[in-house]
């Protein structure tokens, strides 16, 4: 069993600063995803554990030992792209075996492993086939089971996903949990897609300008966002922000006002020293209600509603900005009409809105 570490890695490319001074580790048998926008320095940190970039500075470990000037060949990585990448004038069976064949595995060892390998991704009767004469899933399968054919120390994935349709992206994202679970090395995935990371990761990286924003699990991301940025980006749709004016911060209980209305709730808090006189209130779509009913807090007009399943989405524009709420669908109503605002008091976010970290949440 393998455990990484990423101790102080930075990596610059001249006057670029890609990565900045980031440090995490990632446990034996451990699914790990680093999550962020595009340019956060996901992708470069997962080359730099990967061997395919050196750091400026800091290091990588391998249970400890140094391998930040390791060439990737001696790593002994499985690496997975969001290119497949499949040889279309080779077999499967040849596609698989590539890897094995490059390190001079002999040929009945690598026959023994393609057959393991491809009996695992259920491929185990189309050796004989081409890459042109599979589907999309079949391909990304036989993809998957060439990563795992060299018996790796770990897995690395660079947004495997991002060019399938929505149904195969379910299918494959099952596939590499069960294949997760079956080899039982720790893996480091990267992708924007905050989905995948909320439904396949023990722990999240979530990264922003370079920077690790976050790190913790699934709930904890979720329900303890560390700040503005976290709240906004790990949650599909997004979380709303209104600013507020305080009316009183104490050690159990939190009294916001907008718009003329105020709201008190229990709290738990989470940070010391805050003194300001007014914090950005954060609240979910789906906790905010247009029924009437509840904590009312704001007014606006309902400039959409988009159907999502049993469910509507609906935006609201008012001298606050643009809010988002998710109502049943056959919620009384309707587009180009003024409504009112509730929360759920249960369900509150206060965050600094200068430094945007969380302050304090319901309870």
């Amino acid at each position: 069993m393998t455990h990484i570490e990423v101790d102080s890695l930075t990596k610059r490319y001249g006057d670029l600063l890609a990565v900045n001074n980031i440090s995490f580790e990632v446990a034996e048998e451990e699914f790990l995803t680093i999550v962020g926008p595009s340019g956060c320095g996901k992708t470069t940190t997962l080359r730099c554990i990967a061997g395919l970039e050196t750091p400026s500075e800091g290091h990588i470990r391998f249970n400890g030992e140094d391998v930040t000037e390791v060439p990737v060949n001696d790593r002994n990585l499985a690496m997975m792209f969001q290119s497949i990448a499949l040889y279309p004038h080779m077999t499967l069976q040849e596609n698989i075996e590539y890897p094995l064949k490059v390190k001079d595995v002999p040929k009945a060892e690598r026959r023994k492993r393609v057959k393991e390998a491809a009996e695992l991704m259920q491929m185990d009767e189309e050796l004989d086939k081409y890459p042109g004469n599979l589907s999309g899933g079949q391909q990304q399968r036989v993809a998957l089971a060439r990563t795992v054919v060299g018996d790796p120390v770990a897995f690395l994935m660079d947004e495997p996903l991002s060019d399938l349709d929505a149904k195969l992206k379910i299918e494959i994202r099952k596939e590499i949990q069960r294949i997760h679970a079956r080899i039982g090395e720790p893996a480091v995935y990267v992708t924007h897609d905050q989905e995948e990371a909320m439904t396949m990761s023990d722990r999240i990286v979530v990264m922003n300008d370079g920077n690790i924003e976050q790190i913790g699990g699934v709930d904890e991301v979720y329900q303890y966002p560390a700040n503005m940025f976290v709240a906004e980006f790990i949650g599909n749709p997004s979380m709303n922000f209104v600013r507020c004016s305080l009316e009183s911060l104490g050690t159990d209980d939190a009294r916001v006002a907008a718009d003329g209305s105020i709201v008190e709730f229990p709290i738990e808090r989470r940070a010391d020293g805050f003194t300001g006189d007014s914090v950005m209130l954060g609240v979910r779509p789906d906790n905010v209600d247009l029924s009437g009913t509840g904590h009312s807090l704001l007014s606006g007009r309902l400039s959409l509603l988009e159907a999502l399943g049993n469910q509507s989405l609906a935006t609201i524009d008012g001298p606050y900005g643009e809010l988002s709420a998710l109502i049943p669908r056959d919620s009384d109503v309707e587009e180009g009409t003024d409504v009112t605002i509730s929360v759920d008091p249960s369900e509150l976010y206060l965050f600094d809105p200068d430094s945007e970290n969380l302050i304090a949440r319901s309870r």
